[in-house]
């Protein structure tokens, strides 16, 4: 897991938590907010990899489903993990 997130990562990571954000299904998923790219795409691969985001839906490769946060996505924004 990421030890310091930057500012960017954890505005992305506050993105997700108000359900503003989608991901990619891939093995180094792409975010986007509010439609748009995100602009820093090695962070948004990095926070999936250290799994603080995730895909709330399977969907076939390359396609577009919500982004949601995982416990330790939760974690690091200081909310309480989902029961």
């Amino acid at each position: 897991m990421i030890t310091e997130l930057s500012g960017r990562a954890l505005a992305m990571l506050r993105a997700v938590a108000a359900g503003r954000a989608e991901l990619t299904c891939s093995c180094e998923p792409d975010l986007r907010v509010d439609g748009l790219p995100c602009c820093d795409q090695p962070a948004a691969h990095a926070l999936a990899r250290d799994g603080l985001i995730r895909a709330h839906d399977a969907v076939g490769a390359g396609q577009w489903t919500r982004a949601e946060l995982t416990d330790d996505g939760l974690l690091a924004l200081g909310l309480p993990r989902a029961c």
